[in-house]
């Protein structure tokens, strides 16, 4: 990344630019590096997937580019995050009120829980548009009706008066996305957004945002940790893991050329069902070896090397982000032999003899 942070999101292309944000949480287990260098950008009407595992730092990213980190126990100790010319970082909170629910919005991770139960549905929304927006009160509400139809919710003149508990949890969600939509945001922050969701009620969602994103010409930084929903809705994507972006780069150069062992061993853990199997193979599927570590159990150097079958004594220092090709960056310390099926393993095997190549991974792009 460009250490010139205010002059790039100036630009006309890019709306957000966050450069090496760290995000540390004090305990009494010690400093957690929950976010440890942190860096991507997403330029106007586009969408950046973040993307990794449970646990890999993506919903702290969202919440500090909020300013919404508890503190105590969490802290942004280093970074930039540029909106507009504007490092966030240096704003005071009362500046940052202006700016949450208005031109940067977003659609928390759990709706059963983000509402209020004891307050309807279009009291929540009208109280959202009256604290961002110059109107009278039945103006509003009319503008919450409006929202809450352009959402898809039927007989919104009548769901507007309804409680959480009556609507179900698709409902729930298109209500909360009609709160963040409200303000019409130049940026929406959308956290896991079709969650326990069944799977028509997430096409339609998904549908949903594309088609309002079309309309108003906002950007949305989307997280989740499905690949088939970046592959669906997103324009770029960067692969976190450990508090830390391993893999970033446009949707169709990730997922044809995937250079980062975590995230080939992301796609190789995707089922098929052409084959029958993952990824051209037909035994059970592809499980990455062990689990995220804690962040107070984090490794020197590359923090996935303790699950990489690449792994050597090189890769306890730190890898450099490396450009392999116009906006395409890895930070491993082997991403060419390892994209080009060359690297040995371990066990002394290479990535050619049975393993899955990157070339095997890739899922179907649909843009």
């Amino acid at each position: 990344m460009a250490n010139d942070s205010n002059k790039t999101s100036a630009s006309d292309d890019v709306i957000l630019k966050v450069d090496g944000l760290k995000t540390y949480f004090f305990t009494d287990d010690g400093v957690l590096p929950s976010v440890d260098g942190v860096s991507f950008e997403i330029k106007r009407g586009r969408t950046l997937g973040l993307v990794g595992e449970s646990g890999s730092g993506k919903s702290v990213t969202s919440l500090s580019v909020l300013r919404l980190i508890p503190q105590p126990p969490g802290k942004i100790v280093d970074g930039e995050i540029n909106f507009q010319g504007t490092d966030l970082t240096k704003l005071t909170e009362a500046q940052m009120r202006k700016i949450r629910g208005n031109d940067i919005s977003m659609i928390f991770q759990e709706p059963m829980t983000s509402l209020n139960p004891v307050y309807t549905v279009g009291n929540q929304i009208i109280e959202a548009i009256l604290l961002h927006q110059d109107m009278e009160y039945a103006e509003a509400r009319a503008y919450a009706i409006d929202m809450l139809a352009k959402v898809g919710i039927p007989a919104p003149e009548q769901r507007i008066d309804e409680y959480p508990h009556q609507m179900s949890g698709g409902m729930k969600q298109r209500v909360m996305i009609a709160m963040a939509l409200s303000s019409k945001p130049q940026l929406l922050i959308a956290d896991e957004p079709t969650t326990a969701l069944d799977v028509t009620i997430q096409a339609q969602i998904l549908e949903l945002l594309k088609s309002l994103q079309a309309e108003v010409g906002m950007s949305i930084l989307f997280i989740t940790h499905d690949l088939g929903v970046v592959a669906e809705t997103c324009d770029d994507v960067a692969v976190m893991y450990a508090g830390r972006i391993v893999e970033y780069g446009d949707v169709f150069t990730v997922f044809e050329k995937p250079a980062h062992p975590y995230t080939i061993g992301l796609f190789n853990s995707l089922p098929t069902i052409e084959t029958g199997g993952t990824r051209g193979r037909e035994d059970r599927l592809y499980v990455i070896p062990g689990m995220v570590p804690r962040p107070q159990d984090f490794p020197t150097g590359c923090r996935f090397r303790t699950r990489c079958k690449y792994a050597t004594e090189k890769c306890a220092e730190l890898p450099p982000t490396r450009e392999l090709e116009p906006g395409h960056r890895v930070a491993c310390w082997y991403a060419d032999e390892v994209r080009a099926g060359t690297k040995a393993t371990t066990d002394g095997a290479s990535a050619a003899d049975g393993s899955v190549l990157p070339d095997e991974t890739s899922a179907e792009v649909s843009r």
